[in-house]
């Protein structure tokens, strides 16, 4: 236990040295891999099929609508159950407005819901934009300070310039450790996005069609 605590103790002061090293631009960089990390992971826990899409909702809303039972509680209810349920919500509160108000309103119900599930994919993906670029600022800021070491000090004193040098290549570093998994993270949340709202419109549609058959049968889906 000692030991380990020993090597953890090491490891922060190397890596407080290395932030210290990286200059000022260091701190943005920490910044954005904090945000990075957080969206990523609320993110991952948001989007999870189970929260967004659950299995046979669509199945057991169909199975109120045909027994008659359902009701303003079941749809309040079903509006609060998920993403999925709040479009399904939205096309059963307009079941007796016609298969085209329906229609409409599950669209437009259906984009606020892809809205909601983007939130912060956009700052994600700012932040693996402009991670390389702060990088590449630390890269600059670096070098400038190893010229100024030159004037000041001449090309035969080694130590001067190391600390520039070291600016610049531990800020290309950080700003690249930073943006590429962070450009990871946005590229998959966007595909887990698309497929989820992919396989809500195909429960949404299952829906529909499932009330044109109802009518096409010449029973009313709307209750007593």
């Amino acid at each position: 236990m000692g030991a380990a605590m020993i090597a953890a103790r090491y490891h922060a002061c190397r890596m407080w040295e290395i932030i210290q090293a990286g200059g000022p631009v260091m701190w943005p960089i920490i910044l954005c891999s904090v945000g990075a990390a957080a969206i990523i992971l609320e993110r991952l826990w948001t989007l999870q099929a189970k929260r967004v899409i659950p299995r046979e909702l669509t199945d057991k809303v169909w199975k109120l609508v045909e027994t008659r039972t359902l009701t303003d509680r079941h749809i309040t209810a079903l509006e609060h159950n998920s993403p999925l349920g709040r479009v399904l919500a939205a096309g059963l509160s307009n079941r007796d407005q016609g298969r085209e108000i329906m229609k409409e309103v599950i669209e437009d119900t259906g984009r606020h819901v892809v809205h909601e599930l983007e939130r912060f994919l956009n700052t994600l993906g700012t932040i693996a934009a402009i991670s390389p670029l702060l990088g590449l600022l630390g890269t600059v800021t670096g070098m400038i300070a190893a010229f100024n070491a030159i004037t000041t000090a001449g090309v035969g004193d080694p130590k001067a310039l190391s600390g520039g040098i070291g600016e610049a290549l531990i800020t290309t570093a950080a700003g690249l450790i930073v943006a590429i998994p962070a450009m990871a993270g946005y590229r998959y949340l966007r595909g887990r996005v698309d497929a989820l709202v992919i396989e809500m419109e195909k429960e949404a549609i299952k829906l529909v069609q499932a009330f044109d058959r109802h009518e096409s049968r010449g029973t009313p889906a709307n209750g007593p």
